[in-house]
Formats: structure tokens, C-alpha cells, sequence
């Protein structure tokens, strides 16, 4: 598992997807933090992810970081390879995963800089400034994992960006149109919370659940293709 994250993290930053990803994250961030902290005299640190350009940002930088994780090994027929090694499929996944996580706790962690720039001028509150981070973290991560299972039921990268785009779209929009949905949000969960540092355990759980079940997904699929090959 831990050779595979290793080999997947190194391949993002052997091509520029990793270095845009967490620099437009973090330019994004750089442009709330100066609109929010200078500009209204503010010290809230959460600031800084409580605004639409981040879950733009999610919503379509996520696939392309994802889109490649499985359909680039199937188009190029190295996932026969990588199906018939002696490491299982859940290590496969889970270390494929784990490298996205790295690019993802990367950019999200490094936003700590605006919090130490915000000492100088005011007393932001730690706790609430780390919740935000991680409630950040989670949003992203549970994207990712879908964004993986995208990419293993299809061959063709971009079909895998825009069913993952598509999703991210629909979960966003829907919740607000019917409101039986509203509890299964992943945007509320994130912004009725985590974003104002207070960490409901209905969110959480609901986050982790969302990530643990389409990783088990993305296992199943190619569990069943290992069978089939």
C-alpha cells in the first residue's frame, strides 16, 4: 500500500496536476484572506474557505486530480499488471487514495500560514481555525474518493471528470431543490459546521461514511474485473 502511495505521489508532482491544484488552492484562499482579514478588519480565519470560488474549486480541480488514478492504468493496459501483483486490491486502492490525500492535506494544511500571519494583528482562535482546516480536508477527501470511483468504471479519463464533475454538481444543487436530500449534503455538512469551527458528529460521520463507502466501491469494481481477468 505504502510503495503505491509513494509511486502515485511522486507521478503528481512529475506533472504539473499537483502543483496547480495546491497553488490555485492556496491563490484562492491568498484572495479571501486579503478580501476578508485587510479589507473588513476581521480575524476570522474561516473566512478564508467560506466562500464559492473553494467549492468551484473542489467541485472541478478534484477530478483532474483523480481522473487518471484508474483509467489511465486501464487505457494503457498496465492494469492487468497491476490486478495480477501479489498486492490485493484494497491495498491498491487505499495507496492510490492515500497519495491524492497527501496533494489534498498539503494544500489545506498550508493555509496554517494565514493563520500565523493573523497572529500579528489580532487572537484568531486555534481550535476554530484547525476544525475549519479539517472540515475542509474531509470535503475534499470525500470527493476524491469518488472522483477514484469514477475513474474505475471507465477507461476514458475525461468521461471520468465529468461524472465526477456532474455528481459534485448534482449534490450541491439537489439537497437545495428537495428537501428530503438537505441531511445528505456534503456542502452543509462542511458549511453548517465545520466552516463556523464546531464539529457535529451527524456531519462527520456523515463525511467519513461518504468516503469509506465509495472507496469500498472503487474496491468492488476492480475486484470484479480482477475475477473477470
Amino acid at each position: 500500500m505504502w510503495a503505491i502511495a509513494k509511486k502515485e505521489f511522486k507521478q503528481y508532482f512529475l506533472s504539473p496536476i499537483g502543483y496547480c491544484f495546491i497553488g490555485v488552492f492556496l491563490l484562492i484562499c491568498s484572495l479571501y484572506f486579503y478580501i476578508g482579514i485587510f479589507q473588513y478588519q476581521t480575524a476570522q480565519f474561516t473566512l478564508i474557505f467560506s466562500n464559492l470560488l473553494i467549492i468551484l474549486f473542489l467541485t472541478f480541480m478534484v477530478p483532474i486530480l483523480t481522473m487518471r488514478t484508474f483509467s489511465e492504468e486501464r487505457k494503457n493496459g498496465t492494469e492487468i499488471l497491476l490486478l495480477t501483483s501479489p498486492r490485493s486490491v484494497t491495498s491498491i486502492v487505499l495507496g492510490k487514495f492515500l497519495a491524492a490525500a497527501f496533494v489534498v492535506l498539503i494544500a489545506t494544511f498550508s493555509t496554517l500560514i494565514y493563520y500565523f500571519i493573523l497572529k500579528f494583528f489580532a487572537k484568531p482562535q486555534f481550535a476554530s481555525s484547525i476544525v475549519s482546516i479539517i472540515g475542509i480536508s474531509l470535503l475534499a477527501l470525500a470527493y476524491v474518493s469518488f472522483g477514484m470511483f469514477a475513474s474505475s468504471i471507465t477507461e476514458n479519463q475525461v468521461i471520468a471528470a465529468v461524472v465526477s464533475i456532474g455528481f459534485f454538481i448534482l449534490t450541491w444543487l439537489l439537497p437545495n431543490m428537495i428537501s428530503s436530500l438537505s441531511d445528505f449534503s456534503l456542502i452543509d455538512a462542511f458549511g453548517n459546521s465545520f466552516i463556523k469551527g464546531t464539529i457535529s458528529i451527524a456531519n462527520l460521520v456523515l463525511l467519513i461514511s461518504f468516503i469509506v463507502m465509495f472507496l469500498l466501491f472503487t474496491i468492488m469494481v476492480l475486484q470484479r474485473r480482477k475475477l473477470v481477468k
